[in-house]
C-alpha cells in the first residue's frame, strides 16, 4: 500500500473532522468573549492529544502575522505553522498534521525540506495547506507585496517545484518558470508519503477553485446555507474531473453544542453577538474588499448565515465563512448529515473555547455519527 493511503484524510471515516484554528487566541471567532481560546502552547498539547485520542482526522492550523485588531485582537497569537506541526506530530499517533504556508513568504525548496521533516516525525501524517495570500497588512511586515491578479498563477507554480522536489531526491533539477528561476533543486528527505504529502487549500472564488482542481487534494470553500452545498460541491468536482483528478470538498463549521437548544443559542448570542469585536469584522471586511475586487459580493455573502437572516442581527462575533451549527448533540449530527448528503467530504470545527467545549463534542456527537455511519468507531478510527 502507498503510505499516502494510509493518511487519515484517505481513512475509512465517511464524513473527516479536523480541529481548525486552535494554534491562533480565539479561534474562529471575533468575539471578546472572556473565555475565548488563548492558545496556550500546553493547552494546544493537551487539544491535539485529545482530538487524536477521539479519532479526529486532522488539525489544522492557520498561518497569520496579525491580528484582526479590535478590542481583542484575535489571532494577534498565532504559533507558526511549520514548527506548530512538527511538535504535535511528536506528540499523537495517528491524526493528520496540516501545516500551512504562505506561497509568497516560503520558498518551495524550504518548504519541500520543512514538510518532509513533519512527514518523518509523524511516520507519514503530514499534509499542506497551500495559502497564496489575501491581507496585504499581514505581508507589509515582511516587505512583500501581493500581486491580487496573479497569485493563483504564481501558487500553481510553486506547487510544481514543490511536488516535483519530494517526487524524486536522485535526480537534481533547474527551474526557469515565470515566477521562480532556480537551481539544483533537491530534497533528501523526500517525505514518505508518495509522491508528496496530501495538499489542501481553500478558496472561494473561481480561481480558488481551479487552483484545487489542478494541484490539490482537498478543498476548503465557505458555506454559509446548507442549500449552497449540492451546487459548490458539484462545481468543484466538475472543475477537478475536467484536470482528470478528484477534490474532497470541505467547509469550515463553528460548533456550540449544549445539552438543550435554548442554551446554544442563548451561548451563542453572548459571544457571537452581545461580545462581538465588531472593529475586527471591519478590518476583515475591508482587506477582503481589497483582496476580492473583482467579485464584491464576496465580501458580504460569507457574513450571512441562517443566524442573521433570522433575528436581524449582526453576529459579527462569528468568523466570516464559518458555518454555525448551534444545537443539541442530536441537532449537531443532523447538520453533518445534511453535509454529508451534500456530498461534502467533511468539515473543520472550532469552539469558542476547545477544551472547554470539545469533550462534551466528542462524548455526544462522535457516537451519534458513528451509529449514522458517517465515521467509524474511535478505537477503529
Amino acid at each position: 500500500m502507498n503510505p499516502r493511503d494510509a493518511h487519515p484524510l484517505f481513512g475509512p471515516n465517511r464524513f473527516k473532522l479536523g480541529v481548525f484554528n486552535a494554534n491562533c487566541d480565539g479561534g474562529l471567532t471575533m468575539s471578546k468573549a472572556p473565555e475565548r481560546w488563548r492558545a496556550e502552547w500546553p493547552d494546544i498539547e493537551r487539544l491535539a492529544v485529545m482530538a487524536d485520542d477521539a479519532g479526529i482526522d486532522f488539525l489544522l492550523p492557520v498561518a497569520k502575522w496579525r491580528g484582526y485588531a479590535g478590542e481583542a485582537d484575535n489571532c494577534g497569537r498565532c504559533f507558526e505553522t511549520l514548527t506548530h506541526g512538527a511538535a504535535l506530530a511528536a506528540l499523537t499517533r495517528r491524526i493528520g498534521i496540516f501545516a500551512t504556508v504562505h506561497v509568497p513568504l516560503v520558498t518551495p525548496t524550504f518548504a519541500a525540506r520543512a514538510i518532509a521533516t513533519i512527514d518523518h516525525v509523524s511516520r507519514g501524517r503530514a499534509g499542506l495547506n497551500i495559502v497564496v495570500g489575501w491581507n496585504q497588512g499581514e505581508f507589509d511586515m515582511h516587505g512583500v507585496s501581493l500581486d491580487m491578479e496573479r497569485r493563483y498563477d504564481r501558487g500553481l507554480e510553486w506547487f510544481r517545484i514543490f511536488a516535483r522536489m519530494l517526487e524524486d531526491r536522485d535526480t537534481p533539477f533547474d527551474w526557469d518558470g515565470e515566477f521562480y528561476h532556480l537551481k539544483g533543486l533537491a530534497s533528501d528527505p523526500v517525505s514518505l508519503q508518495r509522491p508528496w504529502p496530501v495538499i489542501m487549500s481553500a478558496g472561494f472564488s473561481p480561481k480558488g477553485r481551479h487552483f484545487a482542481a489542478r494541484a490539490c487534494d482537498v478543498l476548503f470553500t465557505n458555506l454559509t446555507e446548507m442549500d449552497q452545498a449540492s451546487h459548490l460541491v458539484a462545481d468543484i468536482r466538475a472543475a477537478a474531473a475536467a484536470q482528470g483528478r478528484q477534490v474532497g470538498v470541505y467547509t469550515m463549521s463553528h460548533i456550540v453544542c449544549r445539552p438543550t437548544q435554548r442554551e446554544a443559542e442563548d451561548f451563542y448570542y453572548y459571544f457571537a453577538e452581545e461580545m462581538a469585536d465588531r472593529e475586527a469584522l471591519d478590518y476583515y471586511k475591508q482587506q477582503k474588499g481589497l483582496s476580492s475586487r473583482n467579485d464584491p459580493r464576496y465580501v458580504d455573502r460569507p457574513l450571512m448565515t441562517r443566524f442573521t437572516r433570522g433575528s436581524g442581527l449582526s453576529y459579527s462575533g462569528s468568523y466570516p465563512g464559518a458555518f454555525p451549527i448551534v444545537g443539541t448533540p442530536d441537532d449537531v449530527t443532523a447538520e453533518m448529515i445534511r453535509m454529508a448528503d451534500a456530498g461534502l467530504a467533511g468539515t473543520s470545527i472550532a469552539f469558542l473555547n476547545y477544551l472547554d467545549e470539545m469533550p462534551f463534542f466528542i462524548e455526544t456527537v462522535l457516537p451519534r455519527l458513528q451509529r449514522a455511519g458517517l465515521r467509524q468507531g474511535l478505537r477503529a478510527a
